[in-house]
């Protein structure tokens, strides 16, 4: 099931991204920006440059509508079945060696990453509800998301038991209340949480703590990760320089 895997180069971060002032970080989140400042298209996107690792990452799109939206929509990514086959092999790349029981995503974008992980891995899929959706008996537990909004989910209770062992899926983890929430409600039903994946976990008070207390998977460089942190990225049109960038073996 393993392919032979993609090398990561430190120069992908500086040749696929440029950080310029088109973003504009600020205390209440990221500022709407210009429509114009879209990333390519998955048609314009050359064969060479899904050599990279990481290419899929050029799919998302930044926030345009204002500060009450999340400040980045990745979720084009799923729209290529080769960038959402590539991003699935990524996160799940780290847990290959596991010993997995079930696979969990969360509520509701956590379900298209999750599913894709379980089938993966060919294990399982449990889905981690939002409250009030599930119509047999559940345990809920409260979290606060990354907007301050109080909330809970939910899931059955006829799935985990004590032992359990299950890699937990969403996203994007950003204050990380969300994630810490579906934790909490796997290991109040005995589940052993082996590991958290998301397309990125940002490095708040809560990715910090998901980070120092579980393993983790993510598909952000390591030396673009504080600009994810800060929601500064500039820009996503942007010239490649493969001669800096080593390619896929051959499978």
């Amino acid at each position: 099931m393993q392919r032979s895997r993609r090398c990561v180069h430190s120069a992908l971060v500086h040749a696929r991204f440029q950080l310029t002032s088109q973003w504009d970080s600020t205390a209440s989140g990221v500022s709407a920006i210009p429509s114009s400042s879209v990333p390519m298209t998955m048609s314009n996107m050359s064969a060479k440059r899904k050599n990279i690792r990481g290419w899929y990452l050029d799919l998302m799109s930044p926030n345009t509508r204002g500060s009450h939206f999340a400040w980045l929509d990745p979720s084009r990514i799923y729209c290529d079945s080769e960038a959402l086959s590539d991003c699935i092999e990524d996160l799940c790349e780290p847990f290959l060696g596991e010993a997995i029981d079930i696979v969990t995503g969360i509520d509701a974008m956590g379900f298209i990453l999750g599913a894709a992980a379980a089938a993966y891995l060919r294990k399982g899929f449990l889905a981690v509800r939002k409250s009030g959706h599930l119509c047999v008996n559940t345990s809920s537990e409260p979290y606060t998301d990354y907007t301050g909004k109080q909330k809970s989910l939910e899931v059955r209770t006829d799935v985990v038991k004590k032992g359990t062992r299950l890699l937990i899926v969403d996203q994007w983890i950003e204050t990380g209340g969300t994630m810490q929430a579906a934790i909490r409600l796997m290991e109040k039903l005995g589940g052993i949480v082996i590991g958290v994946a998301a397309i990125c976990i940002e490095e708040s008070d809560g990715g910090k703590t998901i980070i120092q207390k579980y393993k983790t998977s993510s598909c952000i460089p390591k030396s673009l990760q504080p600009k994810f942190n800060e929601h500064c990225l500039a820009s996503f049109h942007n010239t490649l320089d493969n001669t800096l960038l080593p390619m896929k073996a051959n499978v």
